[in-house]
This record gives structure tokens, sequence and C-alpha cells, in this order.
């Protein structure tokens, strides 16, 4: 894969992840209400979703922010896969099946991304660690 298409799909997940985090910061207790609501007649108890409700717009933003400079790449690929692995599960269990090709695709970029790892050249992780 060519360095500089690598950057650019690197960024393309970034600035989605960092963005989803970015606008939910400021209003957090109102982002959680909404989601705990969305799953008040699902199988998951509060106590599950009210905590991943306020930890989610902090993992997109810190992904993101990983995923836009490039550091810590590997972790963030894993990791982003994970929150999307989530949030495909909550989205099935609601049967919101118009948000679940939008998180496929993310999940998909980052797998992609975690594939062709070693074009991760325009990074802080190829300054730092050499890679």
């Amino acid at each position: 894969m060519n360095d500089l298409a690598y950057l650019m799909l690197r960024l393309v997940a970034g600035v989605s992840f960092f963005g989803h985090g970015l606008v939910r910061l400021p209003k957090l207790t109102a982002f959680s209400q909404w989601m705990t609501g969305s799953f008040s007649k699902s199988m998951l108890p509060q106590s599950l979703v009210t905590p991943f409700s306020y930890a989610l717009p902090i993992a997109e933003f810190t992904i993101g922010t990983l995923l836009i400079l490039g550091l810590f790449s590997q972790k963030a690929f894993i990791t982003g896969v994970v929150v999307m692995l989530l949030l495909m599960l909550g989205t099935c269990l609601i049967e919101n099946w118009e948000a679940l090709p939008s998180q496929m695709i993310h999940a998909l970029l980052l797998i992609l991304l975690y594939q062709f790892m070693a074009a991760n050249t325009f990074s802080l992780d190829h300054i730092i660690f050499k890679n």
C-alpha cells in the first residue's frame, strides 16, 4: 500500500472518531441520557449502559487523536475495533439496523489499516519508535 494512501485512510478514520468524541464531550450528560434512553427497552441493564455512555465519547476522542497523530497506532486500531464491536452489538440489540453499515465500515477500515501497518511511515510512531 502506498504510504500516502495509508496516511489518508488513517486520517479518515481518525477524524471520524475524533469528531464523534469532540461533539459529544461538551454535552456528555445529555449524550448519556440519550443513549440510556435508547437502550431502556433492550436486554442490557442500565448499570452497563450508563458507564459505557460516559466512556464512549472519551474513547472516541482518544482513539481519534491517536489515529490522527499516528501514535500508538496498533493499540488505537485494536481498541477502535473493540469499541466498534461493542457498538455493533448494542445496535443489534436495539434493532437500529440503519446505524450498522456505518459501524461496520469503521471496523473494516481499522482492520485494513492494521493489516497494512507497515505503510504507517507518516506517523509519530515511525518517528519516535523507528518502525
